[in-house]
């Protein structure tokens, strides 16, 4: 295969051009701005409930075992001296966005995957910034000089293996993998590395002894097909062979939005259940059109005290970013679960195939264009005096105040 390192991504490049970014202990990291005495110390960006999770957890936490998504009480068996900071998001927000700006002074080609990481493109700057590792080293002390966070690189021909080494730089560095030696580093590495591999797979794979990515390079292909299916198979002997042609896309498209809560006490109160979809459906329908999108699927998860998590969808006739018709989809899809509702630990709303608002021609004659209405004038105050001016009536307790699932704590 023949190499080329036009910018946009191929298979094979002549230089490790392709970098994933990824900020470390990105939330934590933000706070430590505003309170330098933490710093060294075990920290984690979390509510102090027993029912929540962690979002973000420190490297000196980590060393306990602390990790983002544990849940609270356990963190804090594993770390009895763990300090908590409640997380302010719209905070982390403001620092992406300035993260961001950093990255594009480099490159136009900057794919965000998430509030903290990025894919950039970096083949088309060479002869502005020099050699990638420079550009990395220069990338990185931007970010720094400007945000004041850090931030962790690794390079490669392709976005795969580019992403494996920024998890490999951690914290703060860089690692650079040749295109010529992206086989000596990827082979040795485990299966579960591998995109796509969860533990479902991971055993399917064992089963047939297959533990590293080299094995399963060499594993023929009509055996993998055998055991996780064609397009899996395909997917995955290309990437443990080193071929991976996805190229940067600076128009990504996110797949789906939403938004989902822990009670601090497990809970069967359908009414309260529904208040608590208002909210995530407010939230979520909000996103949609700061998005200039729309969604045809709405989808809710449920997960039980059990731990038993199940989730239900509905594709509607027309694509909608309405938040009464999301709000009202999602009550059906709970309710459709059944008369007597065990207790509920979790509950999220998510919407699904968006497209940009405006393009399904279904939408032409909604029944939507009311609640729309009322959306929009709900944006425009909230955009000129704070989203927390105006909330629905029915998120309010009999003291005025805004009901969040985060607040219902077991009484004493």
């Amino acid at each position: 295969m023949e190499g080329n390192d036009a910018p946009g991504g191929s298979a094979l490049r002549a230089q490790a051009s392709m970098l994933h970014v990824d900020m470390d202990s990105f939330f934590v990291s933000v706070e430590l701005l505003e309170q330098p005495a933490l710093r060294g110390l075990p920290t984690a960006v979390a509510f102090d409930t027993a029912r929540s999770v962690v979002s973000s957890a420190s490297y000196e936490a980590r060393r306990f075992g602390v990790r983002s998504a544990m849940p609270v009480g356990r963190a804090k068996q594993l770390c009895p001296q763990l300090i908590l900071i409640p997380p302010v998001h719209s905070k982390y927000r403001d620092a992406s966005r300035a993260v961001m700006r950093v990255f594009e002074e480099f490159t136009p080609l900057v794919e965000p995957l998430s509030i903290d990481e990025a894919f950039l493109d970096v083949a088309g700057s060479l002869k502005l910034f020099g050699e990638p590792t420079e550009i990395a080293r220069q990338l990185r002390a931007r970010v720094r000089e400007q945000t004041g966070l850090p931030a962790s690189v690794g390079l490669a021909g392709t976005k795969f293996i580019a992403k494996l080494a920024s998890q490999r730089a951690k914290p703060d560095g860089i690692l650079e993998i040749p295109p010529a030696r992206t086989l000596e580093f990827l082979h040795p590495l485990p299966v579960e590395a591998m995109w796509g591999v969860g533990k479902a797979t991971a055993r399917s794979l064992q089963s047939r002894a297959i533990r590293t990515i080299g094995e399963l390079a060499r594993e023929p292909l009509p055996s993998l097909e055998r055991l996780v299916g064609r397009a899996s198979a395909l997917k995955l002997h290309a990437l443990a062979n080193g071929r991976d042609a996805r190229a940067v896309e600076t128009e990504r498209i996110e797949k789906s939005i939403g938004h989902e809560e822990t009670f601090a006490i497990d809970e069967t109160d359908r009414a309260v259940l529904h208040r608590e979809l208002l909210r995530l459906s407010t939230r979520t329908a909000e996103r949609l059109r700061e998005h200039g999108a729309e969604a045809r699927t709405i989808a809710i998860k449920v997960r039980w005290d059990t731990f038993e998590t199940v989730t239900r969808s509905r594709t509607l006739s027309e694509a909608t970013n309405a938040t009464q018709r999301i709000y009202r989809t999602a009550c059906e899809l709970l309710d459709g679960l059944g008369a007597s509702l065990r207790p509920v630990r979790l509950i999220g709303v998510r919407a699904e195939q968006l497209m940009a608002a405006g393009s399904d021609p279904a939408g032409l004659w909604s029944d939507d264009d009311d609640w729309r209405a009322v959306d929009q004038a709900v944006d425009e105050v909230r955009g000129r005096f704070g989203r927390d001016q105006l909330t629905s009536a029915r998120l309010l307790t009999g003291r005025g105040q805004v009901v969040d699932a985060r607040s219902l704590e077991p009484p004493a």
